[in-house]
């Protein structure tokens, strides 16, 4: 009997002990540190606590769910909240953000700029370049790549978007009609686009190769899904043992991709050295002001040269710019010109603009007049509105840290910004699933939240190739209109959204062309 007094007391002991941690911690969470009150008010008063699917909080409420799944139950839980929302899981407190307010604070806040546990999963792919780097690194690299997208170069690449533009609407020339998957084609001249002006490399010769690139791309983007759904691949160590190997194949190939890239670079550099050097026009330095085209890649070259990047470095850099570069903007031009096809009345407001400001023989389609077409400009920020190229984003905390609704993050907190929920608050947006242009009118944003519009995120970390992404879609959409007229196939209603590196949906978008008659 005297082992069951002893066994009664060490449950006790037991039980007494996770009573008193689980004040301070999620104990069936996985330890999860909770959120706190500056005042001690009730958690709730604040922000809603979300119930899990087990007893084990929220640690498994993806479990099992395909992206579509994955993406459909984000958006239930910010259409039961109504508002900003708490979870608790795999040992992380989790705090999301579905209003402009919190948004706003969280991005600006200087010891919030460490991206979130998740982006961890894309260090097979990105290692730890600009997207994913923190402190230092990412400063260092941040301020390297920045210069890159001045007014002055990026009116350089506008030479580039045109012809790649002319070369997308080649594929149609003899017809009169035709139905287009649209990211199909797309993701071919957003390709194409960032390899021949961040890159400075043209792909006409490795055509069969981008092609490649583009298929394995999808596969990691599968594989990101599938280890977000599933709590076991959080762990490196579990993921790394029982699935890293089904996506070893598309990492080989997209790495050894960039690498050429790389290669064929430095070689055109070195070239372009050995000319000057036989002409006499100037020193040696590849780096100095040159009459060529300017790439971004060179700057990174540059900066080995000057001993502040290494070959890895570059490669981190080039992966991410190639990444994000064809990927996100593929899916602002697919909304906008799905958009296009579905209202008549704007598109044609967009093409009497195009008219007005663009000569038919395109010789003028440079960034001043593109500046000029402001209702395009309004047009594709309601699609961005609508269909965000990243639905969330997301931050973690280093230290314990306070927000000024009075929460107080534990280090480690993880914090995920639902852009797409915040773009379509009803808080901020008036009948918000409808599209309208006009809300873009500056009349009709002065009252509106600053931070109620974030499609290239906001704060420090802002994405540094926004004025690039709007530069190559405003291009590509007035090359298109010129000569044709962009009818509707499908319904919007009909589309599945999906989860992934960026806005995925699962069955193809298509439009229908057709060609403008001369007057």
């Amino acid at each position: 009997m005297i082992w069951l007094l002893w066994l009664s007391l060490a449950i006790s002991v037991v039980v007494h002990w996770i009573y008193k941690v689980n004040r301070d911690y999620c104990v069936l969470a996985f330890f999860a540190r909770r959120v706190r009150t500056k005042d001690g008010k009730p958690l709730e008063s604040i922000v809603p606590i979300t119930k899990g699917r087990t007893i084990c909080a929220n640690s498994f409420d993806l479990y099992g769910k395909d992206a579509a799944q994955v993406f459909s139950h984000l958006r239930q839980l910010a259409q039961t909240y109504h508002e900003s929302y708490l979870q608790y899981g795999l040992g992380f407190s989790n705090y999301n953000v579905t209003d402009a307010h919190n948004a706003g604070n969280i991005l600006n806040h200087p010891n919030l700029i460490t991206k979130s546990y998740i982006y961890n999963f894309l260090h097979p792919f990105l290692r730890t370049g600009v997207l994913t780097a923190t402190e230092k690194k990412w400063h260092t690299r941040r301020s390297m790549l920045a210069r890159t997208f001045h007014f002055d170069i990026l009116n350089q690449f506008q030479e580039i978007f045109v012809a790649e533009s002319l070369k997308f609407i080649q594929h149609f020339e003899g017809q009169n009609e035709c139905v287009v998957s649209l990211r199909d084609r797309i993701t071919i001249f957003t390709l194409n686009s960032i390899c021949e002006t961040a890159m400075g490399v043209k792909l006409d010769e490795m055509a069969e190769k981008g092609d490649r690139y583009r298929e394995m791309f999808h596969r990691i983007d599968e594989g990101f899904t599938r280890r977000i759904s599933n709590p076991l691949y959080w762990d490196d160590c579990a993921y790394n043992l029982f699935a890293a190997r089904d996506y070893a194949s598309a990492l080989k190939v997209v790495h050894a991709f960039s690498s050429e890239i790389i290669a064929k670079r430095r070689v055109l550099l070195e070239e372009e050295l050995e000319y000057r050097r036989a002409t006499q026009t100037a020193d040696d330095d590849i780096c100095v002001a040159r009459k060529k085209r300017f790439a971004m890649l060179d700057t990174l070259i540059c900066a080995e040269k000057d001993g502040l990047i290494d070959n890895i470095g570059i490669c981190e850099e080039v992966d991410t710019l190639m990444a994000e570069g064809h990927d996100t903007t593929s899916i602002g031009l697919v909304f906008g010109l799905m958009n296009m096809s579905l209202y008549a009345e704007h598109q044609e407001l967009c093409f009497q603009e195009i008219q007005e400001h663009i000569e038919d023989d395109l010789s003028n389609l440079n960034l001043g007049q593109l500046h000029k077409l402001t209702h395009l400009t309004n047009f594709l920020k309601e699609t961005m509105r609508l269909y965000p190229s990243i639905p969330i984003m997301g931050r973690q905390t280093i230290e314990e840290t306070e927000l000024d609704n009075g929460l107080i993050l534990p280090k480690g907190s993880q914090i995920n910004l639902h852009v797409f929920d915040i773009h379509r608050n009803p808080k901020y947006w008036d009948s918000p699933d409808e599209f309208r242009p006009e809300r873009f009118l500056p009349e009709n944003c002065q009252k509106r939240h600053t931070y109620a519009f974030i499609p290239f995120s906001a704060g420090q970390r802002n994405c540094i190739g926004q004025k690039y992404a709007m530069q190559e879609m405003k291009t590509l959409i007035v090359v298109l209109l010129k000569q044709f007229k962009i009818l509707p196939v499908i319904d919007p209603k009909s589309i599945v959204f999906q989860t992934g590196l960026t806005l995925r949906f699962k069955d193809k978008i298509k439009v229908k062309l057709v060609r403008r008659k001369c007057d």
